[in-house]
């Protein structure tokens, strides 16, 4: 169970992580219309967080070698996912069923990782 939840979110964080940190403004702005409200290092450094958290999901647990961050990456994606309806509530883009989608599959992901600690 663990590995198919984590493998999901991994993958999804790290799509969006790479297109953060590597898309321009203009690029990012049709599908994340909240991009203008922050700066673009701030959403680079956001972008940075979710490609390290995504890693954090997997490579513990798969290499046997200090399991607690994938823990940590579960709950650090929910803190995300909860700043992410507040910033999406607060703008113009009002849009959190993916938001609320992501914090159910996170959760249901934390307690087979902590299986692993």
């Amino acid at each position: 169970m663990y590995w198919i939840v984590a493998g999901l979110v991994a993958l999804f964080y790290l799509y969006a992580g790479a297109m953060k940190v590597s898309r321009s403004r203009d690029r990012l702005r049709p599908v994340m219309a909240w991009v203008d409200r922050m700066s673009l290092p701030a959403v680079r450094d956001l972008g940075t967080a979710e490609i390290l958290g995504a890693a954090g999901l997997v490579l513990p647990p798969m290499t046997g070698i200090a399991p607690w961050p994938a823990l940590a990456a579960a709950v650090g994606f929910l803190l995300l996912q909860i700043g992410a309806i507040a910033v999406h509530l607060t703008g113009v883009d009002r849009r959190i069923a993916l938001d609320v989608g992501l914090i159910a599959t996170t959760a249901a992901g934390i307690w087979p990782a902590t299986v692993w600690l």
